[in-house]
């Protein structure tokens, strides 16, 4: 990275923080945050052996940013047989469907912790040919040592908040010492464009791709667990309250109680974001009066709400229900992909935080594709409309071919 006080200063303590990673690590594995038997991934160690033949190196924050890869990362491993694929996240969800969904010859690992030792194992091990970090995970030793041993380095999908360019922009030169030790950075649209730019990154590495979690495949759906809930469904009327965050699931309550006024036989379908709050969320329905079922316990989705509180299904619950409200957005959360539930035919509902896909939305605004709600009142409305009279109308998106963007940056840069 180029010359910085505060780069300098950040990668001087990296030198000897690792018995204090190595605490808080610890701190994590004790409340369930990481997976015990792969611990040592996180400084750098690993029991899988380095594959012969190129290897390019992913790395994303958690499950929205990994799944965004996986069309680039099929496509990358068909056209290039001499490849292989390391993709590292943090979070034990994301491990868990990735075991599930990466293809042959690309292997997932947790990321190492970002200190001097723990990144130089990684790098020590891997080997990697090119380095390509995804929308705004960014760690200063990991691209510090990176670079230093000449890896080709992009940033893909970048995209960044307001808030986090006001923060950015009180560190100095900092964040431009890291933003140009990338070959390309390659931003989702014009607005993240100039936050960059703003930042201080050299105009000549610096492009616009368009969103890759626009143009994800759908989700996967298990064929016959669709059918077989779909037999037991029936022709209920039902909704999806796709993952929900903390704070979002007392104003779902509220509205599904709003709605139920017009359709009392109206059944909801609740995928909170983080699974392992089905039963704190299951405890606080029940105490609201409402029967509920859970699919982590094997329970029929017979009751009034059926909390779904597993991972890797969300195709499933987004093709068997016609109407959609993306969560994280009635709380300052950002939102999530719109584009998910309407690639499998569900209308989109959402609160008014969305700035984690602003562009997406905006465009799906313009095309009448999405229904903005912001309250309880407002969300019940938006379902009646939309099991009523079918919703929005649902439209391509005209976005730009990301995948063949990224696809030419990366052949460029492994020939």
């Amino acid at each position: 990275m180029p010359a910085s006080l505060l780069a300098s200063m950040y990668l001087g303590v990296s030198r000897i923080s690792d018995p204090l990673a190595r605490l808080l690590i610890n701190r994590r594995l004790a409340r369930g945050k990481e997976d015990p038997g792969r611990v040592e991934e996180r400084f750098g160690r690993t029991t899988l052996p380095r594959p012969d033949g190129k290897l390019i190196w992913f790395h994303a924050a958690s499950v929205g940013e990994a799944l965004s890869l996986l069309r680039l990362i099929e496509s990358l491993l068909e056209t290039r047989k001499d490849a292989h694929v390391v993709l590292t996240t943090v979070t034990r969800t994301s491990a868990e469907l990735l075991a599930e969904r990466l293809p042959e010859r690309a292997h997932h690992q947790f990321a190492p912790v970002d200190t001097w030792a723990a990144v130089g194992a990684f790098l020590d091990h891997w080997s990697p040919d090119l380095a390509i970090w995804t929308e705004s995970e960014l760690w200063p030793t990991m691209i510090h040592r990176t670079r230093k041993r000449r890896v080709p380095m992009l940033l893909i999908n970048g995209r960044m908040s307001q808030e986090s360019h006001r923060r950015l922009k009180r560190l100095g030169r900092f964040p431009a010492a890291m933003l140009n030790a990338f070959d390309a950075v390659m931003v989702q649209d014009e607005s993240y464009l100039a936050l960059f730019l703003d930042l201080g990154i050299a105009p000549e590495r610096l492009s616009i791709m368009g969103n890759l979690k626009d143009q994800a495949a759908a989700l996967p759906v298990d064929e016959a667990e669709f059918l077989r809930l779909k037999a037991i469904l029936g022709d209920t009327p039902r909704w999806l309250a796709a993952s929900t965050h903390p704070g979002e699931e007392p104003l779902v309550s509220k509205a599904h109680a709003l709605a139920r006024q017009h359709h009392p036989d109206l059944h909801l379908i609740l995928v909170p974001r983080h699974p392992e709050r089905g039963d704190e969320i299951a405890t606080d329905l029940r105490n609201e009066g409402w029967t509920v079922a859970q699919r982590s316990r094997g329970d029929a989705p017979d009751a009034e709400i059926y909390l779904a509180d597993t991972i890797g299904e969300m195709g499933l619950w987004y093709r068997l229900s016609p109407v959609s409200f993306v969560g994280g957005s009635l709380v300052e959360t950002g939102g999530h992909n719109p584009m998910e539930p309407m690639a499998l035919g569900s209308v989109v509902l959402t609160g008014p935080h969305v700035f984690n896909f602003e562009a997406a939305y905006a465009r799906l605004r313009r095309a009448n594709a999405v229904r903005e709600i912001s309250n309880p009142e407002t969300l019940a409305d938006a379902v009646l409309d939309a099991l009523d009279q079918g919703g929005p109308d649902l439209v391509a998106d005209p976005q730009s071919n990301a995948l063949s963007l990224v696809g030419a940056a990366i052949a460029r840069r492994l020939n």
